[in-house]
């Protein structure tokens, strides 16, 4: 696993203390995959209902309050695959 994505597991795990309502996976290109849901954030690559990529800059702006999700989907740098609905809650989320 890449210091990338231990960093990031711990992060969204700070954001996200009780867990996510649903399951979601970000794909942080080059680097892997982060999975989100009911049991907290882990580093995996399973099944999701929404999965988000995104670059590892974008990624890190986004954990760090420097990029809305949001605005990173409208400007290209994160797609959404998957439920709307559960990209919109997570984004929230991470706000």
């Amino acid at each position: 696993m890449s210091e990338v994505v231990d960093a990031a597991v711990t992060a969204l795990s700070e954001k996200l203390a009780g867990g996510f309502d649903g399951v979601a996976k970000f794909v942080i290109e080059g680097e892997g995959a982060i999975m989100l849901d009911a049991g907290g954030v882990r580093a995996g690559d399973e099944e999701a209902d929404v999965t988000l990529t995104a670059s590892a800059d974008t990624f890190r702006a986004i954990l760090e309050g420097d990029l809305n999700a949001t605005a990173a989907f409208m400007t290209g740098k994160l797609s959404v695959d998957g439920s709307m609905g559960l990209a919109m809650k997570l984004g929230a989320a991470l706000a």
